[in-house]
């Protein structure tokens, strides 16, 4: 098998298995536990495997002085985004909810031209338009009756924390820290989130069943640790754009458990609504420089440091 189509079964690898988010977390809903109590462990469990990958690396767990607020700021936001997308969950379906999610491309796109004054193309304003008809296609359900007004504030609030997210570690002190170190703290970071929220740990829902253990070791394992080696090798492949373009597979994913696992509907105007956004936002990433931007940063793991040679030649 050739490199390019390593990369290419890598990113798509990487997409789904960030898509496995809602299979392992709604049967932990179902079982009694909170989104705070959920996250806490998953963050809980992906910072040693991370810390594993950073010494069979070589790489350095040290911080700058200057970079030690930037990534606490940085790591809340992550955990925010994290937070407000698992709350969703409890209000909408979640293909439809992580559908909403994946506009978080066109977010940043509007926050660089606001913000940073970057141009913005008609094809970026086109895609807008066309992602903005997509969200009207889904703000009824498989049901016919209207979403619920908090899930769909709950999960913009996720893709705009997200997207901030992206811009500002593309902007600050920490756009040359090694990516594994700034993983790690990130998520260390964001931990501190969810402790707080539940009391200082005092309110954490323990699971007391082997299998739902298994389902919180399982969303530090596939959307996280899984998800963040085969997104690195698939951007050193085949480059950041490809990859990001195969982000496209985690709304899929999420909208194939949510119908095939919890029966959730999906009708002709959802499937329209779904793919109209997935198209609008797969078009900005293909066509505008916010691609620049992403590439260190999708769902949460930015890629590896590559050398200036690799990052030619992906370039080419």
């Amino acid at each position: 098998m050739n490199v390019k189509a390593k990369g290419y079964i890598l990113g798509a690898v990487a997409a789904a298995t960030y898509g496995m988010n809602p299979l392992f977390a709604l049967p932990l809903y179902k079982a009694g536990m909170d989104p705070d109590s959920v996250l806490f462990f998953r963050y809980l469990f992906a910072i040693p495997i991370l810390g594993i990958m950073i010494k069979a690396r070589g790489r350095s767990f040290k911080l700058g002085r200057k970079e030690i607020i930037p990534v606490i700021i940085m790591g809340l936001l992550v955990a925010l985004s994290s937070l407000t997308l698992f709350q969703s969950y409890n209000y909408m379906e979640v293909g439809i909810a992580s559908t909403l999610l994946f506009v978080y491309p066109i977010i940043v796109a509007l926050i660089m031209s606001v913000v940073f004054k970057e141009k913005l193309t008609l094809q970026t304003i086109l895609c807008i338009l066309l992602a903005l008809v997509g969200i009207a296609m889904l703000y009824r359900g498989g049901d016919g009756t209207p979403l619920n007004l908090k899930g769909i504030i709950l999960v913009m609030v996720s893709a705009l924390s997200y997207a901030i997210y992206i811009v500002g570690i593309n902007q600050s002190a920490l756009k040359n820290v090694a990516t594994l170190t700034l993983t790690f703290y990130i998520l260390l970071f964001g931990l501190s989130l969810f402790f707080v929220r539940s009391d200082f740990g005092n309110n954490l829902y323990v699971v007391n069943k082997w299998y739902l253990w298994g389902n919180l070791l399982a969303l530090a394992i596939f959307p996280t640790a899984i998800s963040f080696l085969c997104t690195t090798r698939a951007i050193q492949y085949i480059g950041s754009t490809p990859t990001a373009i195969l982000g496209a597979l985690e709304p899929v994913t999420a909208v194939f458990f949510g119908v095939a696992v919890f029966g959730e509907s999906l009708t002709p105007r959802i499937c329209g609504g779904i793919l109209l956004i997935i198209l609008a936002v797969t078009l900005i990433i293909a066509g505008s420089n916010i691609t620049t931007h992403l590439v260190r940063v999708r769902k949460l793991f930015p890629k590896l440091p590559v050398s200036r040679k690799r990052k030619r030649n992906s370039i080419q």
